[in-house]
C-alpha cells in the first residue's frame, strides 16, 4: 500500500527527541504492508489528522468487520497501551480486538468508533460533562503485576527537564519554579492509586456503537486521578485565553470537575499547574512560541 504518513505525524515526529524517529518513519510503509498482509485486513484510508505519536489506518477485517489499525513507535509505549486497554474489557474505552497481540510489536487492532465526532464537537458545558463521565469509568484497581509506570516516575522525567529549560531561559523560571514545588508537595500525600488514561482530553473521546463515547490513545499511568483530570481543566485553551474572563472560567472549572469528580479542588488545581508549565516549557523548547504562549499564561491564572 502506497500512502503518505500524515503530517501531523511527520511534524510531531520531527519535534521528538528521541532517537529512531526518522528510521521509524521511513520504515512505517513496509510494516504497514507487512500487518495488513498478515492479518489479512483490506485498508479504506489513513486517518487524517491522526494523531501525533501513531499512524491510524481505518480498515475491514476479513469478515468486513470495521476496524482501527493503529502502529506506534515504541516511545509510544504501545504495550503499555495494550495492557490497559485489555485491563479496561471495552468498559469506557475502546475495545482491543486482538488480546494477543499477534501482529508484532507496536501493533494494535482496535474497535472502529466514529473519529469524525469526538466530545469536542458538543458545546462546552456538555463536553466537559461527557468527558468527565467517560474518565470516571476508567478509573480502576492497577491490574495485579501491572506494568505501568507511575506518576511519580513519569513526572520526575519531566521535573528534570523542566529544570534544565529554566536554568537555560530566566522568563519560565518563576512558573516551573512554582510547578515542581506543587509536585513535591502532592506527591508527599498522595491518595490512593488507580489506572488512569494519562493523556486525557476531550479529542480523546470518541462516539461509539456500544456506548455513546469511549475513551481512545490512553498513555497510562498509576497514580491519583487528580494527576488525569488535569489535563481536561485547560482543554480549549485558546478560547480561555481570548476570553476576558479567562481567568475566572478557568477556576470556576476547576471547582466544578473537582466536585462533580469528589475530587480534592487544590490537588487538581496543583496538578493542573504542574501539567500545563510542563507542556508549555516543552512546546518552547521544540519551537512551538505560540503554544507556549498559550500554555504559559493558562498556568500563571492557577
Amino acid at each position: 500500500m502506497a500512502f503518505e504518513p500524515p503530517q501531523r505525524l511527520v511534524r510531531a515526529l520531527g519535534e521528538t527527541e528521541r532517537n529512531g524517529a526518522a528510521d521509524w518513519l521511513v520504515k512505517l510503509p513496509e510494516l504497514v504492508q507487512q500487518v495488513v498482509g498478515l492479518r489479512e485486513l483490506t485498508v479504506e484510508r489513513v486517518q487524517a489528522p491522526g494523531g501525533r505519536s501513531s499512524l491510524v489506518v481505518l480498515v475491514r477485517q476479513a469478515d468486513g468487520t470495521p476496524a482501527v489499525l493503529k502502529l506506534a513507535p515504541p516511545w509510544a509505549r504501545p504495550e503499555s497501551e495494550r495492557a490497559a486497554l485489555a485491563h479496561w474489557g471495552g468498559f469506557g474505552a475502546v475495545q482491543l480486538l486482538d488480546g494477543d497481540g499477534d501482529g508484532g510489536e507496536g501493533v494494535l487492532l482496535l474497535e472502529r468508533l466514529h473519529p469524525e465526532m469526538s466530545v469536542r464537537s458538543l458545546p462546552e458545558a456538555k463536553a466537559l460533562l461527557e468527558a468527565a463521565g467517560t474518565l470516571r469509568r476508567l478509573w480502576v484497581e492497577p491490574p495485579a503485576g501491572q506494568v505501568f509506570e507511575s506518576v511519580a516516575e513519569r513526572t520526575g522525567r519531566q521535573a528534570e527537564a523542566m529544570r534544565t529549560s529554566a536554568a537555560a531561559d530566566a522568563e519560565v523560571a518563576p512558573l516551573v519554579d512554582a510547578a515542581l514545588a506543587a509536585r513535591e508537595e502532592l506527591l508527599a500525600s498522595a491518595p490512593q492509586a488507580r489506572l488512569l488514561h494519562g493523556t486525557f482530553r476531550q479529542s480523546k473521546v470518541l462516539a461509539g456503537e456500544r456506548m455513546p463515547w469511549l475513551a481512545v490513545g490512553p498513555d497510562p499511568v498509576v497514580g491519583e486521578c487528580a494527576f488525569d483530570l488535569a489535563r481536561l481543566v485547560r482543554d480549549r485553551v485558546e478560547d480561555l485565553i481570548a476570553s476576558p474572563s479567562g481567568a475566572s472560567i478557568t477556576r470556576r472549572r476547576v471547582k466544578r470537575l473537582a466536585e462533580s469528580l469528589e475530587l480534592d479542588q487544590e490537588r487538581l488545581r496543583g496538578w493542573t499547574l504542574f501539567r500545563a508549565v510542563e507542556s508549555g516549557v516543552r512546546a518552547r523548547r521544540v519551537g512551538r512560541p505560540q503554544d507556549a504562549e498559550l500554555l504559559l499564561e493558562f498556568a500563571g491564572w492557577l
